[in-house]
């Protein structure tokens, strides 16, 4: 009587951990409580459509988002650098080695105008100076003198005037892309369009017996932007 009890006993915990078991790998609308749902249910968002969980009831909240429709993809905060076709750096583009480098910047120096529109000119000046003075100033100093305040303190040295230098709007603008000596790549912080309208400014301020001529055969290729005329 006694082993019939243990058998029951056995049967019944085997039959117990089977149901537990089986159940355990079932759906279950009763689910307990996950305190960090997105770390279990991670959501692939698209940058174009309302973020969908299918897990979770919950609606985002964002107030970005909720403007957006709950889509994630927003607009980009002011003074972002656009990344278009003729973007920050153009693949194929970028010297590879010194000896391409080189060979850039010495055709660039045949560059004597810029591709932006010449109608535009005085305005893409004014903004070149406004740019300089913000990106450039600090090494290169307001009266291009390589006097910047950087320079003045004794932290950084080398830095040219450009009075001294044989330069034409094409090289300051391949420098500005590419960088050059101890002077890194400003494509990252100035767009095409921006970065030419610098070139210009610095020709027109510190060149001025080789002020950039309006756009000709020597011109670059006109691949970037122009400043539209505002009302």
């Amino acid at each position: 009587m006694l082993k019939m009890k243990k058998n029951v006993l056995k049967i019944t915990a085997i039959l117990g951990l089977t149901t537990v078991l089986l159940n355990s790998c079932g759906p279950n609308e009763n689910a307990p409580l996950v305190y960090f749902p997105d770390m279990y249910f991670p959501v692939a968002y698209d940058p174009l459509m309302k973020a969908q969980d299918a897990y979770s009831d919950h609606e985002n909240e964002i107030p970005a988002f909720v403007r957006n429709n709950g889509a994630t993809g927003l607009s980009p905060v002011e003074g972002s650098v656009a990344q278009n076709k003729d973007g920050v750096f153009e693949e194929g583009k970028l010297p590879k080695n010194p000896d391409e480098y080189n060979a850039g910047y010495d055709a660039s120096k045949a560059i004597s105008a810029s591709p932006l529109n010449p109608a535009n000119a005085a305005k893409d000046i004014e903004r070149g100076k406004m740019l300089f003075d913000h990106t450039c100033s600090a090494c290169h100093g307001t009266g291009g003198d390589g006097q910047g305040p950087i320079v003045q303190s004794g932290a950084y040295s080398g830095v040219p005037n450009y009075a001294d230098r044989e330069i034409t709007v094409g090289s300051v603008h391949y420098v500005l892309t590419n960088g050059r000596n101890a002077m890194g790549s400003y494509a990252g912080q100035l767009n095409p369009g921006d970065r030419w309208r610098v070139a210009m400014y610095v020709m027109s301020a510190f060149k001025k017996s080789a002020a950039p001529a309006p756009a000709a055969a020597t011109a670059a290729p006109a691949t970037t932007e122009t400043t539209e005329t505002k009302k």
